[in-house]
């Protein structure tokens, strides 16, 4: 069974920097695409960034050139460096993966890109 799970969340000040580990049971890193998510109380849950089995990265605008996605192959972990966090980044972030490469343009942020889930890890951002 492919378990993605979600770790490294927690509370920081704004401007501050996160690192969330994701380690999946059941899977390669290597395989298909790799991406987090993010989801606020009432909203859709949406794409931050993702990574093919290539190592090809694709990030939303809003956390271009402030978060870094990466995986290793050796301690099979998806990561997601956070840094210079804002409060607008505060939500349950996901992990997720799928067998396919990621979807070009903006196809890779949708949920139904993906068939595994992880149960996710909070971030606030203080003000």
């Amino acid at each position: 069974q492919v378990q993605p799970v979600e770790s490294g969340g927690g509370s920081v000040q704004a401007g501050g920097s996160l690192r969330l580990s994701c380690q999946i049971f059941g899977y390669s890193v290597n395989m298909g695409c790799m991406a987090w998510f993010r989801q606020l109380p009432g909203n859709e849950r949406e794409g931050v960034a993702a990574i093919d089995s290539d190592g090809t990265t694709f990030y939303v605008d809003s956390v271009k050139g402030r978060f870094t996605i990466s995986k290793d192959s050796g301690e099979n972990h998806l990561y997601l460096q956070m840094a210079t966090l804002q409060p607008e980044d505060t939500a349950m972030y996901y992990c997720a993966a799928d067998h396919r490469e990621c979807f070009p343009g903006i196809l890779w942020r949708v949920v139904g890109s993906f068939v595994f889930w992880g149960r996710g890890t909070q971030v606030t951002v203080a003000t």
